[in-house]
């Protein structure tokens, strides 16, 4: 929570996530097939950042908030038109079943316990609203072994000497890193942890493997094409680089099938 609240609070490298990163039309296609145009909906996003999620996505949504741990990204995800909560994703100060969408993109792999954060987005949803995660990495795809586990250790050296995106002084790797606990060899997210956590609690639960380069056609089944060394990666470690399990990331769409005692779950003090 430190190194987030560090990494996403220095305004430049804020800044730098905003205008890079989830930007792109195959984002774009892809959120809008899974949960619509958000105007006139009541909106969570836990993890927004300086807001790129509604920067990319756009609409007039009856609320918007935006829930994270970094002060300095909140003051971004203002500008662009969410009400900003400093907040712990895991323990957000909010009613159960209020929010028709739930928006948690490329959140999960940053927070200690990916299943608390899933139960308390799941938590704010209403009957028959939806839960959406995406851009967290596979555990299958990123468990790089021999001699894929040592060129992914290089990559470290060769970024930094090139300056590249996150990683273009020591100090802003290191934070970086220190906020990425679960996008390592070994790490990651599952169809399990989505299903398991999800539908106990009253979700149909779909999960949709995808390698960031497809939009829609994800909700069909199709993983979209892998850039060359992922596909490297793969074949290294053993792995057929086209298999659902080899994909980078899973975006997860639930919708809530039953209402659940709104007050189960709940902590002490939300009341909003």
């Amino acid at each position: 929570m430190t190194a987030n609240a560090i990494y996403f609070g220095n305004e430049a490298w804020a800044r730098e996530y905003l205008g890079s990163c989830h930007r792109d039309e195959h984002f774009r296609r892809r959120w809008l097939a899974a949960c619509g145009d958000w105007t006139d909906k009541v909106v969570i996003d836990l993890g927004c950042g300086p807001g790129n999620v509604f920067a990319t996505l756009g609409g007039m949504p009856k609320l918007l908030i935006g829930v994270d741990v970094a002060a300095g990204s909140l003051e971004l995800a203002a500008i662009e038109g969410y009400i900003a909560v400093l907040a712990d994703a895991a323990h957000t100060p909010f009613r159960s079943q209020v929010a028709d969408i739930v928006a948690i993109n490329a959140t999960l792999h940053h927070c200690d316990d990916m299943k608390a954060v899933l139960e308390e987005g799941a938590r704010l949803v209403k009957p028959g609203g939806l839960l959406v995660t995406d851009h967290d990495p596979q555990l299958t795809a990123w468990d790089y072994r021999g001699l894929a586990r040592l060129l992914w250790n290089m990559r470290l050296w060769v970024y930094r000497a090139m300056g590249r995106g996150f990683h273009k002084t020591g100090s802003r790797q290191s934070w970086w890193l220190r906020t990425a606990i679960h996008h390592r060899p070994g790490d990651g997210v599952t169809r399990e942890l989505f299903e398991a956590t999800l539908a106990p609690l009253g979700f149909e639960v779909r999960v949709h493997p995808h390698n960031h380069q497809a939009g829609a056609r994800v909700l069909d089944g199709e993983a979209g094409p892998m850039q060359w060394k992922y596909r490297l990666g793969s074949l290294l470690s053993g792995r057929d680089p086209g298999a659902p399990s080899s994909a980078l990331s899973l975006m997860c769409i639930a919708r809530r099938t039953r209402a659940k005692n709104p007050a189960a779950g709940r902590s002490p003090g939300h009341c909003w």
